[in-house]
């Protein structure tokens, strides 16, 4: 079913691939600084151009996944991650769709044993193992998998008519790329419940109130506010800014005892850097930090 045919069923696109490893083996990875990809468009931006923008560019399909969409996404994010200049990462869709949609044709021929062989939706993984921070700009509609994503970020940017939800409920499925967990970790037991038990949709606001979005703008200024927010954290030094994402991801993990004892053990690694070295120094000598990254 085409992704305007699902508008017509549930009300809404709905974004939930299940990928078969034997189909991903065939995708063709490129190199992000080649400007040959199909469905993303890759480029630096900000003024030392030290931010990461990956845009998601299937528009006729409201950037519904596909096996190559998600393997060029992993691959451009594997890329800047290992770019010294690059010190944060936003990844936006359209105004019309940060994404949402699929073919349900790619589902409805699939069974259990599929599902369980083919290790379905552990592609995500190298995106969450990203070590600098990724930040989502999300413009139109974020459903199904597209909410998913947005929520494997470090980050949320909404624009003020973004459309957020879980609407697998709706097809007879259940969320199965953190849609169940991200989400009740994010917004509580209840609202969750609520969310992905009725597949109904809630606005860039309502995501906002919920805790799930950090800020709303204009449609038109949502992706540059990302970006700015993008060169301000690349401003520091890349690797306790990665320290620091692994900490709060820790906390977002694990019991509050746990969390505590990593937070002192990266804390007092970071005293074995360069870059604390340079951050201190700067502060007592009233100048600008000057960090290498080391």
């Amino acid at each position: 079913m085409a992704v305007r045919s699902l508008f017509k069923l549930v009300g809404s696109p709905t974004n939930y691939l299940v990928i078969e490893k034997s189909l991903l083996n065939n995708v063709k990875f490129y190199s992000s600084s080649v400007a040959n990809y199909e469905f993303i468009k890759v480029e630096k931006k900000g003024a030392k151009n030290n931010v990461g923008l990956i845009t998601l560019n299937k528009p006729k399909a409201l950037n519904a996944f596909c096996n190559k969409l998600i393997a060029e996404v992993e691959d451009a994010v594997q890329a800047f991650d290992k770019d010294k200049d690059v010190g944060a990462m936003v990844i936006t869709g359209s105004e019309k769709a940060f994404a949402a949609g699929a073919d349900i044709k790619e589902l409805e021929v699939l069974t259990y044993s599929d599902c369980v062989n083919s290790g379905s939706l552990d592609h995500w993984k190298k995106f969450t193992a990203a070590f600098k921070p990724i930040i989502a700009a999300v413009n139109g509609y974020a459903l199904g998998g597209g909410c998913e994503l947005a929520m494997m970020c470090d980050i949320i940017y909404a624009g003020e008519k973004a459309k957020f939800g879980q609407p697998e409920i709706l097809i007879g499925v259940i969320p199965g790329a953190g849609g169940t967990q991200r989400l009740t970790k994010a917004v509580g037991k209840s609202k969750a419940m609520e969310i992905v038990l009725t597949g109904g949709q809630f606005s860039a606001i309502e995501a906002e109130k919920m805790g799930l979005v950090s800020k709303v703008f204009p449609v038109e200024t949502v992706v540059e506010e990302a970006i700015k927010l993008g060169e301000k954290i690349a401003s520091n030094s890349h690797l306790i800014n990665g320290i620091c994402k692994e900490s709060v991801n820790t906390a977002f993990e694990t019991t509050l005892k746990e969390g505590l004892k990593f937070e002192k053990r990266q804390f007092y690694g970071t005293f074995a850097t360069e870059d604390r070295k340079e951050g201190m120094s700067a502060f007592v000598e009233k100048r600008k930090a000057n960090f290498q990254n080391k």
